[in-house]
């Protein structure tokens, strides 16, 4: 999806239909989006539908609510992009809405947007490196990114997403059991890709490991990914965040619900004010994906121990601008034996 405001091609029930054709026509898309005041979406308007509102005798002052597909076919953010040309190319459209949940417009997918191969010369920093100690005795003899999913290791998933989305220039992070991987990717020829290894003899953590990254990186943002997660999320759409916003570094982050077992009371004192039966906690927690400026990674320094949390903490400690990326798509850290075997049944899905 184009780096546009989301607004921008939004149009109110109540607005007309002249207003609507003037967005359609200075976006370019065909499409406007129609939300009501809690920016839920409650239908679409193409040019097709002012086409055949005019022709049913309607004029340019009509409402949109009157001219408008109140029940358009929309997509969640949790399709894969895969499945989405597919669905797209099944009902012969050319864009789709994407809602939440709970119906609230967060999106818009286009054809020709997806199916265009970009390239991008921002590198992606992979962090292979664990010992996998919670999935032994599976990670005994093979590093936890080569353990299969599927057909595939978890690291070759991770590469061919990227892949995929238009990158070429990799870096992977070893420590445990090096070889394995290695002898498994070599150069990255078989992928055409370009490929580094960044070996840590001693681990220094996912923001230690930025300090051994060569000098001659490329001076762009870095896109670093933890090599035990499975995800569909769009990188081209994160990166582009990115780039909109410059902060000092981006970060990945997942909802995650938590429900109280029990009802919770809020009190003064002996006095009871509410009573809240078995209430869900929400909370966004770290992805393991981050888009990290080149003044930080080429800033940290060799053979110091420092998790990517503190590197970033410390940033925000002296005021540089720390962004998060929600991340609404499929998302799985595989750090658990019970996380492996969701994966298994997940993948095909994926």
């Amino acid at each position: 999806m184009k780096n546009y405001d989301l607004k921008s091609i939004c149009v109110a029930p109540h607005h007309s239909l002249k207003h609507a054709l003037e967005v359609i026509n200075s976006m370019a898309l065909r499409i406007t989006l129609v939300v009501n005041e809690q920016q839920r979406l409650v239908g679409v308007l193409t040019d097709g539908d002012v086409r055949r509102a005019l022709l049913a005798g309607k004029d340019l002052n009509c409402l949109v609510s009157e001219a408008m597909n109140p029940r358009p076919l929309t997509v969640s953010a949790k399709i894969s992009k895969t499945q989405l040309i597919a669905t797209m190319q099944k009902t012969s459209l050319l864009a789709l809405p994407v809602v939440d949940e709970h119906g609230f417009l967060i999106g818009l997918e286009v054809l020709n947007e997806l199916l265009a191969t970009p390239k991008y010369d921002n590198p992606v920093f992979i962090m292979a490196g664990g010992t996998g100690t919670r999935l032994r005795p599976l990670t005994n003899d093979c590093p936890k990114p080569m353990l299969k999913v599927g057909d595939k290791p978890i690291l070759e998933t991770i590469l061919l997403s990227f892949i995929d989305a238009g990158f070429y220039r990799f870096y992977i992070s070893t420590h445990y059991l090096p070889e394995i991987i290695e002898d498994y990717f070599g150069n990255g020829e078989k992928w055409g890709i370009e490929l580094t290894y960044v070996h840590e003899d001693e681990p220094l953590g996912t923001g230690g490991a930025l300090g051994l990254l060569p000098t001659n990186i490329p001076n762009l943002p870095l896109i670093m990914i933890n090599g035990d997660i499975l995800t569909n999320v769009d990188f081209s759409k994160l990166l582009q965040f990115h780039q909109q916003y410059l902060p000092v570094a981006t970060m990945g982050v997942r909802e995650y619900e938590y429900q109280v077992p029990y009802g919770v009371i809020q009190g003064d004192g002996l006095l009871i004010n509410s009573m809240v039966e078995k209430p869900i906690q929400r909370y966004f927690v770290n992805a393991g994906i981050y888009v990290v400026s080149p003044q930080l990674f080429k800033a940290v320094p060799k053979g110091v121990r420092v998790d990517m949390p503190t590197l970033l903490e410390n940033e925000i400690a002296k005021n540089k601008q720390v962004c998060m990326y929600p991340i609404h798509e499929y998302w799985l850290d595989i750090g658990r034996i019970d996380d492996f075997q969701k994966a298994q049944l997940d993948i095909n899905g994926i």
